[in-house]
């Protein structure tokens, strides 16, 4: 069979006023070789391939053990979930907020129960779930909740560069009040884990970035890197790993750091995501660390005005697809991959 011993990968097509759908759309006309099966409304991708002047074949399939179904290009096989209310591209509606967040539960739910091993995510919008009275801050928090409150760390990677965060989705006034000893050394924990064990990294190189400019500056412009941030690299370089920092964000990826480093962990989301962003826009991968399951992602939003142009480009997509394909297929070619997930709790 084309797709025997391939790792089985889920596609949350997420929100349908956006580029999701047509990402995956356009996917389908490319003979990529994986084994996809997409969660979303048929009848909702098959409008999008009419605006977008594509062909589309659509399998439904309600047996999430169908690994060996062919997917032929221009067909795509999906797992059909009914939007709640009828989308226009680009146009956000409350109403389907309920069927973007069903999406995730579904490929929660199949990939812990083994029935695929990987989750990819395309993009959502986090203010229409909001706006419908869902307290809702992301992806990675909301997979977190669903694997058993498990600390998730957010990675993102493009060639070249892998950078982790301490925080993810926080308004910056609260950023200084999570950054605590505990969450550092788990996050510095978690990484060198599945560098370890995902990527394959033995003894992997770490730069983290300080919280202040010019890194506190000796205390002068705060004392989180002297209080918090250097007594946990102290005690991981005392161990033997490969630790430099805290370094100045706005030095620290110099390209000579860059050669030497493996992965960054940055202190919060808009310290280390734009240089990524810059770098390698359309090419970078959000991978979530810490879950006891495979889940990438696309490095954009929803792009709304882009929704039924067919100016959309799928590169990331199929980027993230295939770190995932990647992961997953490590994972089936290893034996006790992940070591016991931390719990949010414990923090």
């Amino acid at each position: 069979m084309e797709y025997e011993n391939k790792p089985r990968i889920l596609v949350s097509s997420g929100e349908p006023a956006g580029i999701g759908p047509d990402l995956i759309i356009k996917l389908a006309q490319v003979n990529h070789q994986n084994n996809l099966t997409i969660i979303g409304d048929p009848d909702l991708l098959i409008e999008r391939a009419r605006c977008l002047s594509l062909p589309l074949k659509i399998s439904t399939t309600l047996n999430t053990d169908d690994s060996q179904h062919s997917n032929k290009p221009k067909s795509l096989r999906v797992i059909p979930v009914k939007l709640n209310a009828v989308c226009v591209p680009g146009e956000l509606d409350t109403r389907n907020a309920g069927y973007v967040l069903k999406l995730l539960d579904i490929a929660s739910r199949e990939c812990l129960s083994k029935n695929y091993d990987a989750i990819v995510t395309a993009p959502i919008q986090k203010s229409i779930i909001n706006d419908a009275g869902i307290n809702f801050s992301g992806h990675t928090e909301y997979f977190a909740k669903r694997c058993g409150g498990v600390l998730p760390v957010m990675l993102l990677a493009c060639p070249g560069l892998r950078v982790a965060l301490v925080t993810t989705h926080l308004a910056l006034r609260d950023v200084p009040d999570a950054i605590t000893p505990e969450r550092v050394e788990k996050t510095i924990r978690i990484v060198i884990d599945e560098m370890q064990q995902r990527f394959g990294i033995t003894h992997p190189r770490i730069t983290i970035c300080g919280l202040n400019p010019h890194a506190g500056e000796g205390g002068h412009l705060g004392n989180e890197e002297l209080t918090i941030i250097s007594p946990v690299i102290d005690e991981y370089t005392k161990e033997g790993h490969a630790i430099i920092g805290p370094l100045p964000a706005d030095t620290a990826f110099r390209s000579d750091i860059r050669k030497n480093t493996d992965v960054y962990i940055c202190m919060y989301h808009d310290q280390g995501l734009p240089v990524l962003k810059t770098l390698g826009f359309g090419e970078a991968v959000n991978i979530t660390l810490g879950l006891p399951i495979i889940r990438t992602s696309v490095d954009h939003g929803t792009a709304l005005e882009l929704a039924g142009t067919g100016k959309a480009e799928y590169d990331s997509l199929l980027a993230a697809i295939n770190m995932a394909n990647e992961l997953a297929h490590h994972q089936l070619n290893s034996t006790d991959l992940f070591s016991t997930p931390e719990t949010v709790d414990e923090l």
